[in-house]
């Protein structure tokens, strides 16, 4: 196998026993060396590739975070409405990939590192400006800009929120409610403003 691809496989080993690693023992706990031999390299590999655990948190982060956009994606190409969309973009924040136990543990570990690491905040600003954004430009189809731009902090604030809540419960994951959950807001949000644009 070329080396670049050995190196890809490598990386990918260890951004997955990242994320395994934070699951089991949380992410203050975790050391490179016990990410290094959960992936079978040595300690030294861990730290050539990435450079310190906040690297390599980083780096498991624009994984994740490429992973959800691309399942967001694979949503909104089933939508053809502003309505279907909205709903592509909250089906695809709680794919079965991303919404489970482990991948839940590393994006908390993420939002609490990103306090005090530059670079996991700047990623954290763009996921959070992308996805109001997003949910922004399909609202206006329902109330006006400035509504919208309300309802998408509001919708994005419960889908964070829920990811919270649940990284902290030890309730088994349940992607269906948790869609429901945010899709009743939004369909609150979009009623009430329906009525309101009647009594006018």
């Amino acid at each position: 196998m070329p080396k670049v691809g050995i190196e890809a496989k490598r990386r990918r080993s260890l951004i997955d026993a990242t994320v395994d690693a934070i699951h089991e023992r949380g992410y203050s706990d975790v050391t490179m060396a016990q990410i290094a031999k959960r992936a079978g390299v040595s300690g030294g590999l861990v730290h050539h590739y990435f450079g310190s655990k906040d690297q390599l948190l980083a780096a498991t982060m624009r994984h994740l975070l490429t992973e959800l956009g691309r399942a967001i994606r694979d949503s909104l190409a089933r939508a053809g409405t502003p309505r279907e969309r909205i709903s592509a973009i909250i089906e695809g924040n709680f794919s079965v990939d991303q919404f489970q136990p482990a991948v839940i543990a590393a994006w908390l570990a993420f939002y609490v590192q990103s306090r005090t690491t530059e670079s996991n905040s700047r990623l954290l600003r763009v996921y959070a400006a992308r996805l109001a954004s997003n949910l922004t430009v399909n609202l206006r189809a329902f109330m006006s800009q400035q509504e919208a731009r309300r309802v998408a902090e509001g919708t994005a604030s419960m889908i964070d929120g829920v990811w919270i809540r649940q990284a902290l419960s030890d309730a088994q994951t349940d992607r269906e409610a948790a869609i429901a959950l945010v899709e009743d807001y939004v369909e609150t949000q979009i009623a009430a403003h329906s009525r309101s644009d009647a009594d006018l």
